[in-house]
């Protein structure tokens, strides 16, 4: 039986294990689905050139300066190195992040998907995939498997009908290569949209042409306002209708992108930005696909949906099985129930526990901590941002160390009665 199983081992995963060993936690587990090199995004699906924060913030050293990124970087290439720097190449941030995992010692077992979760009340059995499948027991469970952890990457219907090899999301494996000579079209206002379209312009294609509903593009970055100490560390310490009028404010307002992945796309003189014309259908027409816009009709070779997320549970194989014991903000806040889709995120306890919509199910659920996308409605992106991994994870190891104690608290009550070591 382990203590604490954490699912995932991007930078999430990472620093609950970090805190984990800081906390004197022992029987601890990492696993993650890829193998070495390949978690995360940043080798994947990721194809900005840089990380989009500043390269001053800092995260996974939960406060350790000989971990930070720039230490890591000066004891290699020097000060004025690091001075030279503009912002983190995304593989130098998925390096670091190897190095972190090896200095720290964290049992990370790659490789190893988890295809089932069991949550009874005095244990959780989590089904591993792979090559070497096995059920592991252990007392608590973490779940840092990325920003689609609690989702799925989601697109119209229309467009996911379509023929696979003319239509992608952005989180795909994408072969750009083909796409030299062709026409492209990207659905979305996002920093993700305008990468893959900076990809497909970079690869060749003839011509890329991005397609937005909102009549403007956003350009302001909420989350810049609040890259403050108070509402990392505190949002989820406010009442629930304060936290859900930030939230649904800022996931409503969505994020901008920076100044170099738009000036990334527009030193192109091959891309057009479509504003206001959202897409409503889409058609093979012979060998091309032909779109249906709110503006009347466009025709590409190939379609790609920088469209974002859909949360719940329910998405998930492994957690599909009890979604629906799950509590959810549409359930624990009314007007939640008004926005759909963010009604749809879990509704997380103090230390990011499941909560239940039955509260039989309270000791088996409480056993599972959401460190995903899925905590930004009860936590903001605590889970889901670097600059946000100082505050995320000693809260969450907290809510295990209380729990493991409570837990085995009459065997401690036991052990201190018994207790008869003399003084002299």
């Amino acid at each position: 039986m382990l203590n604490v199983l954490v699912v995932g081992a991007g930078q999430g995963g990472l620093a609950i294990g970090f805190q984990l060993l800081r906390e004197r936690v022992d029987g601890f587990a990492i696993v993650d689905a890829a193998p070495a090199g390949q978690r995360g995004p940043w080798n994947t699906y990721a194809r900005m050139k840089t990380l989009r924060s500043p390269k001053e913030v800092t995260g996974p050293d939960l406060d350790i300066p000989s971990l930070t990124f720039q230490s890591w970087y000066e004891a290699q290439f020097g000060a004025a190195a690091w001075k030279a720097v503009g912002k983190i190449p995304k593989g130098m941030w998925a390096e670091y992040l190897g190095w972190y995992e090896k200095v720290l010692g964290l049992p990370v077992e790659g490789a190893a998907p988890v295809v089932a979760i069991h949550p009874h009340p005095d244990h959780v059995a989590v089904e591993i995939g792979g090559p070497a499948p096995k059920t592991l027991y252990t007392r608590q469970v973490v779940l840092a498997n990325g920003i689609d952890g609690f989702g799925r990457w989601w697109m119209p219907d229309f467009i996911s009908e379509l023929p696979e090899a003319r239509r992608n999301h952005a989180c795909d494996p994408i072969d750009f290569g083909a796409m030299r000579g062709k026409v492209v079209a990207v659905l979305g206002a996002g920093a993700a949209a305008f990468d893959n379209a900076a990809a497909a312009l970079e690869a060749g294609a003839e011509s890329v042409h991005i397609f937005v509903r909102r009549p403007e593009i956003q350009r302001v970055q909420p989350f810049k306002q609040l890259s403050y100490n108070g509402f990392l560390r505190h949002m989820g310490d406010l009442p629930v209708p304060l936290r859900w009028r930030f939230m649904r404010y800022l996931l409503t307002l969505r994020e901008a992108f920076p100044q170099e992945t738009w000036d990334r796309v527009t030193r192109h003189d091959n891309v057009q930005l479509h504003t206001g014309e959202g897409w409503c259908d889409a058609r093979m027409r012979g060998d091309r696909v032909e779109i249906e816009t709110t503006l009347g009709r466009f025709t590409a070779d190939h379609v790609i949906c920088g469209t974002g997320l859909e949360i719940g549970a329910g998405h998930r194989p492994e957690l599909a099985p009890f979604a629906d014991r799950i509590a959810t903000w549409a359930d624990r806040h009314p007007p939640a129930q008004e926005v759909p889709r963010l009604g749809a995120f879990p509704f997380l306890g103090d230390t990011f526990e499941l909560l239940p919509r039955d509260p039989a199910d309270a000791e088996a659920l409480a056993r599972i901590r959401v460190f995903t996308f899925g905590a930004t409605m009860s936590f903001g992106p605590s889970g889901s941002s670097i600059n946000a991994l100082k505050f995320g994870p000693g809260r969450v190891v907290r809510g295990i160390t209380s729990a493991l104690f409570a837990e085995g608290a009459e065997a401690h009550l036991d052990d201190l009665m018994a207790y008869d070591t003399p003084e002299f």
